[in-house]
Order: structure tokens, then sequence, then C-alpha cells
């Protein structure tokens, strides 16, 4: 890998970039947190070559929501079930726009 290819990872949100050590400070969590919700298989960082835990911005992501949900109170288990959920609607709210934008193109001018 040359140093240009490794620059232009520095926008990419799923590059594993983030030691588990500092992706826990980043979160102000503990690096059991991130173990936690990984075992809960809400996130699965990517292994150095040396076995080490990485985490990419996106992943960071879902881990501040997870930490703020437990940090309403909520079982860590249900914080990461609740993730999985508001992602898989937001999906089918995309999906169904998709449709949407497919039916009015597909129906005919109104002659108004």
């Amino acid at each position: 890998m040359t140093a240009d290819d490794s620059y232009g990872r520095l926008d990419d949100d799923d590059y594993p970039a983030y030691t588990m050590g500092r992706a826990a400070e980043m979160l102000g969590t503990t690096q059991g947190f991130l173990r936690a919700i990984g075992e809960a298989r809400l996130i699965t960082p990517l292994r150095s070559e040396g076995g080490h835990r990485r985490y990419s911005r996106y992943q960071l992501r879902i881990a501040a929501r997870a930490r703020e949900l437990v940090d309403q109170g909520t079982p860590i288990e249900a914080a990461c079930r609740i993730i999985v959920l508001e992602d898989q609607l937001e999906e089918a709210q995309r999906i169904n726009a998709e449709y949407r934008r497919a039916a009015a193109s597909d129906a005919p001018p109104d002659s108004a």
C-alpha cells in the first residue's frame, strides 16, 4: 500500500482506523462496553494482523447510539435490538420512498 492509498482511506467511513482503546476513549466508555456490543453482534470489529480489534467511524456511530440508550437506562441487549430495528425501519422507509417515486413517475400526467 502506498502513501496515496492510505490518504484515500481517511474519508472512508468503513475503514477500521481506530483501536479499541482509542474508540473507547472517543466514545467516553470502556473497552468492556465495546466488547459487550460486539458479543451482542451489534458491530463486528475487524482484526489487525496481530488480532487486535479495529473500529471504523461507521461502527463508532453505532456504538455511540448504543451508549446513548444504555446511559438512559436501557439494558445493553435491548439497546442493541433497538438499534437493529431502527436500522431496519430506516431501510424499509427508504425502499418505500423509492417505490413511491417509481409509481409517481409511471402515473399518467394530471389533465387539470
